[in-house]
């Protein structure tokens, strides 16, 4: 342990970074490869749309001063499309940042933190930087076992995360199971639902049971966060724009430590024009639906078995040798994800890109397999 490391708190001591994809820069660097098509990171292939383009070179005129601080357009349309007040509303710097802010402002060092297995990789370290403890509860089928979640509360409890669609496996809970979790919280505890992929799964192809926006329960819970994000369906992923929706009295808590101007400019300007371009969110995610049947059934006929997902990627069972199979597509030019820190090591986790791509990195994995 180094000096500096002594001094620091001992949720940090312990700390590693959040490890994102795989650059498409390193891999060039590294391997020397020059075509390359990045599948690791859950961005939206078909990018921004033209009206988004169009408000971000009007505000690029602004950007040598701060942004609006409030947020006051952006908040007022999301306030529109939530059917809330602009009170419940707090901005963030990606959807990681209200995930963030919730543990600093209600947990303390000791204090307890549930998320499940194989849960997006920002829960235990927003847990760990504060000092408190975390509760991993064991995965049922690759998703969220919400009575052992239940049965795991205890006076320490203070943050519950629940990702739905969960990340990485793709795994969804129904409206019902969900909401009757939440009810059974008891109210000392902040329920924190992460829908930062519900626009794919909202699509109708998920049938009868529905889809769960918990955004719609707030006024009967007061101790539910919802967090979305314009990182994946709206294609903003590089301008890191994100919210919360809560109780106007949490949401006072949340944007009391949230650093000022940490939205810019650029993206304020994209989030609200993208909230304008609804059609442009639906392309997506009916070319994402298409994209995953042919994915999904072309891995089958490698004799591949894989996670069902309701979000823009698939986690494919590759084998034992998976960080084997992993670098051998990165020499032919293919970035995946490995998911070995989240406990799945056999899996690829496959963002759906464009269907050129996708052709591409199934006729990479032939190869790699073969």
């Amino acid at each position: 342990m180094n000096p500096f490391e002594k001094r620091a708190t001992c949720g940090v001591q312990g700390l590693r970074p959040y490890q994102p994809g795989k650059p498409i820069e390193e891999l060039q660097r590294e391997y020397g490869v020059a075509d390359i098509i990045k599948l690791a990171s859950n961005e939206n292939p078909l990018g921004i749309s033209a009206h988004v383009k169009a408000a971000m070179q009007r505000e690029l005129a602004g950007v040598a001063r701060y942004p609006d601080g409030n947020g006051f357009a952006l908040k007022q349309a999301l306030a529109a499309k939530h059917g809330v007040d602009m009170r419940q509303i707090t901005l963030g710097n990606g959807s990681s940042d209200p995930l963030e802010f919730v543990v600093r402002v209600f947990v303390s060092p000791g204090d307890e933190v549930l998320f499940s297995e194989h849960a997006f990789a920002m829960y235990p370290i927003v847990t760990q930087a504060a000092s408190a403890r975390a509760v991993v509860i064991p995965a049922k089928d690759w998703g969220h076992d919400l009575d052992a979640m239940r049965a795991a509360i205890t006076d320490r409890t203070r943050v519950i995360f629940i990702a739905n669609p969960n990340n990485p496996t793709g795994t969804w809970l129904r409206d019902d199971e969900l909401q009757a979790f939440v009810a059974d919280v008891p109210e000392r505890v902040t329920v924190v639902v992460d829908e930062a992929y519900f626009e794919y799964a909202s699509d109708p192809a998920l049938g009868a049971d529905g889809y769960p926006d918990a955004s719609r329960w707030l006024d009967r819970f007061p101790n539910l966060v919802v967090t979305r994000t314009f990182s994946k369906a709206y294609g903003l992923a590089g301008l890191r724009v994100g919210y919360s929706l809560s109780h106007p009295d949490v949401a006072n808590l949340l944007n009391r430590i949230r650093p000022p101007f940490n939205v810019n400019s650029l993206a304020l300007a994209a989030a609200c024009a993208g909230l304008e371009d609804e059609d442009h969110v639906r392309r997506g995610v009916a070319m994402n639906a298409g994209q995953m049947a042919r994915v999904t059934a072309a891995a089958g006929e490698m004799g591949l078995s894989h996670i069902p997902s309701v979000g823009n990627f698939v986690c494919i069972d590759v084998g034992e040798d998976a960080a084997a199979v992993y670098d051998a597509l990165l020499h032919e030019g293919v970035i995946v994800r490995p998911v070995a820190n989240y406990g799945m090591p056999r899996h690829l986790r496959v963002t759906l890109g464009l269907p050129e791509e996708n052709a591409r990195f199934l006729a990479a994995l032939r190869k790699v397999l073969a």
